[in-house]
C-alpha cells in the first residue's frame, strides 16, 4: 500500500492492532493483490456485505444466512439483485458434513473471504464477490489436498423471492404480497419461480425466477421444502411475538437467532459434485446465482455467463477497486488510522453504488396505500444509503454523501444519484419542483410526495448537492440537465413551505416531538441552496434568478441571528414556537449546522464558512464538547468497551453558560456517525483542528472502522456504540441499524480533503483554489491525484517554527484559467513576508472565521510552493 510519488507524499499504512489483521492478498491466481483486512473474533455475531452495483450478498462473516433486518422483519439477508431477493442463504457439504463456521472473515477490495475449518486433510477457503452491472453473484470454494482424493460437495439453497417492498407493517404488508415459490432441479441447476398476482389492489402479475449453479457438472440434485444446510433446526422470527429461545454470543450475553421469518414464502434444493484434487494443488468451484423478473431463461442465461470465467470477473473487480484506491491517496503522518480508514472508505462508497431498472414510480404515503404507478423510470443508479436495510435511494444521505464522493474523485455514482433523484421526483411529484425523500429499488416512493409535510431539507439540499458537484467535475453538461429542478426547488420551497412569510416550515433531519414546524437546519439548508442556485444561475447568465435568489437569501442571513441564538446556553435554537417564533433549543444535533454550512464566493462576496456572523461560535462549539454533549473520553479509553467520543443525538441539560430551563428533558445518548460528522465539520470551519476538538470527532468515526470495528472490517456503521444503543455486535440481527453507512464518512473524508488541506475547486470556470490550514501538532499533511476537472491535483501543506507553505502540482489534463495558492495561519501572529516559488509574491489577506487566510494568484502550469513566514 506505499506509493512513490513526485512529491514524495504517501508513506506506510500498516497498523498493529487487536483482533484485525492487515495484510496483502491474491484471492485466486492471476488476480491483482488487494489490500485486506481480516478478523477471527466473534464472526457468529458480526455482519458482513459484499456487493456489486446490480446484486449483494449479506449473512454473517462465519458463512451462515441468520434472519436479519426490520424493513421486513428477519428477510434483510441472504442474495439480492434489486428490487428482488433471490434467497435466504446458501450453504456447502463436504464429504458429508456442513462447512464451517467460518474460523477467519476477510475484506478485501470488492469481494470477502472466508476460511473454513480444514477436515480430513483438505483444507477449504470460500470467497464472494458480485460482479458490476451483472445481476448475478458467485462464491467460490477453494480446496486443498495433502493427497490425491476425490471430495463430494453439496450446496443447498432456499429460495425467497420477494421484492424490496412491501414491508412488515406498511399497508399492503408483506403477509399479504409474497406468494408461494416453486423450485426443481433440472439436471444442471436448481431454479426457482414464483408466479401469478398478489390479492392486492393494483399489484402486477409476477414471473420472479432465481437459478443456482456451478462450474462442474452436478452428479444429482433435488428441490424441496427446507434445504438450509446448519439452520434447518432454527427458530422462525416473528416480529410481533415475544423471545423465543436465547443464543449465547461470545461475550455471554444473550439474543435471539433465527433462520427463516413468517414472512418467508421459499423453497429450496440441493446440488451434489464430485471434485478430484491432487495432492498440493487447489481446485475451485464456483458457484452463482443470479434472478430476473421476466421469468426463467434471462436468470439462466446470466448464471452461465458469470461462470463462464469467475477468476477474470474478480481480476476485473479488483482492479476497478484498485483504481479508485488510487484517487486521493493522503499523506497523514500524525494519523495513520485516519489515511487508512479513508482508503476503506472509498470501498466502502463504492460498495453502496446499487442500480435498479424499470422502477413503477409508486407513492405509498409512508405506507399506508398501494396505488397505480404514476409512471416508469427505465434506470436509477444511486449510492444506497446503507446495509442491510437501507440499500436505496435517499435524498437528504445523498446530499452529505455529495462532499465525500466528490473529494474521493467517485464523480460518477454521486451524478447518478442526483440524476435518479431528479428522474423519479419528476414522476412522484409532478414536476412541482419537490425531491422526494426515499425511494425503494422497485419505485416504491415511501415519503416526500407533494402532500407530505417534509422533509423539507431534501428539497433544499439538492441544489447545492448539485453545484458541489458541478464545483469539483467542471461538467457544465450536468449542470445544465440539472439547473431547471433546482430552481424549481427553491421555488417550490419558499412558495409552499411557507418561505416568503417566514421561515420554512416541514419536518428536516429531527423527527421529534415537542418541536415547532420552523426548524433549524430547514433554514439554514436553504440559506446555502439560495446561494447555491444563484451561484449556478451567474454561471448561465440568468440574472432575474440570481437577483431574486440572492435578495431572499441576504433577507433571510441578515435575519438569521436575531431569530435563531440563544445567547443564555449559547446555541442556536433547534426550532421556533408554533404561536410567537420563540426559540425552542432542544439540544439536538441540528444545532449545529449554522457553523457546518460554507456558503459560495461569487459576485463581489467573500466565501463564508459557517454563517455564524458575530456571535459568540467559540462558546457555542466548546460546549458541544462537554460530557452533555457526548463521551469525553478517547478511542482508547476503556469505557467499558463502547467508544462513545463522539456526538449525542440530544445533549443533556447542565453544562451551558447560564441555567437554562427547557420545559421538557429530550436527552438521547445515542451517536450517530453522522451528528459526529456535523461536528467535525463545525469544528474545522472556525480553526478548531486540535486533537481534542476537531480531531476528537474525525477519530470518533475512524475509530469505529480500524483497527476493531463491531462488525465489518473498515465500513463506517451507522451508529455508534453507544450509552442507549449499546453495541451493535450485542444487539438482534433483526434490531440492529445499518453495519454499513454512507454519509458518516462526510466526517473523515471532508475536513481532511476539504477543510485541512482546503481544496476549493470551481472547475465549472477553470478556477481552483488550494488553502489548507495544519492542524496542531503536525508538521505535514498531504494527498495525491486529488481529482478535479478532467484531472488530478498532488497537494502539500507544511507548518512549523513560523513558517507556512502549500505546494501544488496540477497534472496536465487540469484545465485551468486561475490556480489561487494559499495557507490559513491564526489571527494573533504577524506575517513577515510572503513568496511564491522563491520570488517576492503580492497576497491578499482574508479574515475568515477559521483565521487569516494567506492567497495569491498562480502560473497554474507546473509545480507552484507558495511560503508564508511569520513572527512565530
Amino acid at each position: 500500500m506505499q506509493g512513490a510519488t513526485t512529491m514524495g507524499l504517501i508513506g506506510a499504512t500498516g497498523l498493529a492492532s487487536g483482533d484485525t489483521k492487515r495484510s496483502n492478498t491474491q484471492v485466486v491466481e492471476g488476480a491483482p493483490e488487494s489490500p485486506t483486512l481480516s478478523i477471527t473474533e466473534r464472526l457468529e455475531d458480526r455482519r458482513y456485505v459484499t456487493s456489486g452495483t446490480r446484486a449483494y450478498i449479506a449473512g454473517i462473516q462465519t458463512g451462515r444466512f441468520p434472519a436479519m433486518g426490520w424493513h421486513i422483519g428477519g428477510e434483510m439477508e441472504g442474495v439480492w439483485s434489486p428490487p428482488l431477493k433471490l434467497l435466504d442463504g446458501i450453504w456447502f457439504e463436504v464429504n458429508g458434513e456442513s462447512v464451517g463456521p467460518a474460523t477467519e472473515f476477510t475484506r478485501g477490495y470488492g469481494f470477502v473471504k472466508m476460511d473454513l475449518p480444514t477436515s480430513s486433510g483438505i483444507s477449504l477457503e470460500r470467497t464472494e464477490f458480485v460482479p458490476d452491472d451483472e445481476r448475478v453473484a458467485l462464491i467460490g470454494l477453494h480446496f486443498t489436498a495433502e493427497e490425491n482424493t476425490t471430495i463430494e460437495i453439496a450446496a443447498e439453497a432456499h429460495s425467497e423471492l420477494t421484492t424490496a417492498y412491501p414491508w412488515s407493517d406498511t399497508d399492503p404488508s408483506q403477509t399479504e404480497f409474497n406468494l408461494e415459490d416453486e423450485g426443481e432441479f433440472d439436471g444442471e441447476r436448481l431454479v426457482f419461480r414464483s408466479g401469478g398476482t398478489p390479492p392486492i389492489e393494483n399489484a402486477g402479475q409476477r414471473d420472479w425466477a432465481a437459478a443456482v449453479g456451478a462450474t462442474l457438472e452436478p452428479v444429482g440434485g433435488e428441490a424441496g421444502e427446507d434445504f438450509r444446510g446448519p439452520q434447518d433446526e432454527w427458530e422462525t422470527y416473528d416480529p410481533n411475538a415475544g423471545e423465543d429461545e436465547d443464543a449465547e454470543l461470545a461475550d455471554g450475553s444473550k439474543f435471539e437467532r433465527h433462520d427463516n421469518s413468517v414472512f418467508g414464502r421459499g423453497t429450496g434444493g440441493r446440488l451434489e459434485y464430485e471434485l478430484e484434487v491432487s495432492a498440493g494443488e487447489t481446485q475451485t468451484i464456483w458457484f452463482a446465482v443470479a434472478g430476473s423478473e421476466s421469468g426463467a431463461d434471462p436468470a439462466i442465461e446470466a448464471c452461465e455467463a458469470a461462470l463462464s470465467d469467475p477468476e477474470e470477473a474478480l481480476s476485473v473487480k479488483i482492479e476497478e477497486r484498485l483504481e479508485r484506491y488510487e484517487r486521493t491517496r493522503l499523506n497523514l503522518p500524525g494519523n495513520r488510522r485516519l489515511e487508512e480508514a479513508i482508503d476503506w472508505t472509498k470501498q466502502n462508497l463504492s460498495d453502496l453504488v446499487q442500480e435498479s431498472r424499470d422502477l413503477q414510480i409508486r407513492v405509498t404515503n409512508a405506507g399506508e396505500n398501494y396505488p397505480e404507478p404514476s409512471g416508469t423510470v427505465d434506470r436509477a443508479r444511486f449510492v444506497g444509503a446503507g446495509y442491510p436495510d437501507f440499500p436505496w435511494l435517499f435524498a437528504v444521505d445523498g446530499e452529505y454523501t455529495t462532499f465525500a464522493s466528490v473529494a474521493l474523485g467517485q464523480f460518477e455514482p454521486i451524478k447518478e444519484h442526483m440524476r435518479a433523484l431528479y428522474e423519479i421526483s419528476e414522476v412522484a411529484n409532478e414536476g412541482s419542483g419537490k425531491v422526494v425523500h426515499e425511494v425503494i429499488t422497485d419505485g416504491s416512493v415511501y415519503y416526500g410526495a407533494n402532500d407530505d409535510p417534509g422533509n423539507t431539507d431534501e428539497t433544499a439540499k439538492f441544489p447545492s448537492a448539485v453545484a458541489t458537484i458541478w464545483r469539483w467535475s467542471g461538467d457544465d453538461a450536468f449542470r445544465d440537465e440539472l439547473y431547471d429542478f433546482a430552481r424549481r426547488n427553491m421555488e417550490y420551497l419558499l412558495a409552499e413551505f411557507g418561505g416568503d412569510e417566514g421561515w420554512p416550515v416541514g419536518e428536516g433531519n429531527v423527527e421529534r416531538e415537542g418541536m415547532g414546524e420552523r426548524v433549524i437546519d430547514n433554514a439554514v439548508y436553504t440559506i446555502r441552496g439560495l446561494y447555491d442556485l444563484a451561484d449556478m444561475a451567474v454561471s448561465k447568465g440568468d440574472d432575474e434568478t440570481v437577483a431574486w435568489a440572492t435578495e431572499r437569501a441576504d433577507e433571510m442571513l441578515d435575519e438569521f441571528n436575531q431569530t435563531w441564538w440563544v445567547p443564555e446556553a449559547p446555541s442556536y435554537a433547534d426550532s421556533l414556537d408554533d404561536e410567537d417564533d420563540t426559540p425552542l433549543y432542544h439540544r439536538h444535533w441540528i444545532g449545529l449546522t449554522p457553523f457546518e454550512i460554507q456558503l459560495p464566493e461569487f459576485g463581489d462576496d467573500d466565501r463564508e464558512l459557517g454563517i455564524t456572523g458575530d456571535v459568540d461560535a467559540d462558546s457555542a462549539l466548546s460546549l458541544r464538547e462537554t460530557e452533555c454533549f457526548g463521551g469525553i473520553g478517547s478511542p482508547e479509553d476503556d469505557l467499558e468497551g463502547e467508544w462513545n467520543i463522539g456526538l449525542y443525538h440530544t445533549g443533556a441539560p447542565g453544562c451551558e453558560r447560564e441555567e437554562y430551563d427547557y420545559s421538557e428533558d429530550h436527552t438521547e445518548r445515542n451517536i450517530y456517525t453522522l451528528n459526529t460528522a456535523i461536528m467535525a465539520i463545525s469544528e474545522g470551519n472556525y480553526g478548531r483542528l486540535g486533537n481534542d476538538k476537531q480531531g476528537r470527532f474525525i477519530d470518533a468515526n475512524a475509530s469505529l472502522q480500524l483497527p476493531e470495528p463491531d462488525e465489518i472490517p473498515g465500513a463506517m456503521p451507522e451508529v455508534v456504540p453507544s450509552p442507549e444503543y449499546g453495541r451493535s455486535i450485542n444487539q438482534p440481527f433483526t434490531d440492529r441499524l445499518m453495519a454499513l453507512q454512507a454519509w458518516g464518512s462526510y466526517g473523515t473524508v471532508w475536513p481532511v480533503v476539504g477543510q485541512q488541506l482546503g481544496v476549493r475547486p470551481d472547475m465549472g470556470r477553470g478556477r481552483l483554489e488550494i488553502t489548507p490550514q495544519v492542524p496542531p501538532k503536525e508538521s505535514q499533511i498531504g494527498a495525491e491525484n486529488v481529482r478535479v476537472g478532467d484531472g488530478s491535483i498532488d497537494v502539500q501543506a507544511q507548518a512549523g517554527d513560523g513558517t507556512y507553505s502549500t505546494t501544488v502540482c496540477a497534472d496536465a489534463d487540469v484545465s485551468l484559467k486561475h490556480l489561487i495558492v494559499g495557507h490559513t495561519i491564526p489571527e494573533d501572529i504577524e506575517i513577515v513576508s510572503v513568496a511564491l516559488d522563491g520570488e517576492d509574491a503580492d497576497c491578499e489577506v482574508r479574515k475568515t472565521n477559521r483565521g487569516w487566510e494567506v492567497v495569491t494568484e498562480a502560473d497554474p502550469d507546473g509545480e507552484r510552493t507558495l511560503v508564508v513566514e511569520t513572527s512565530r
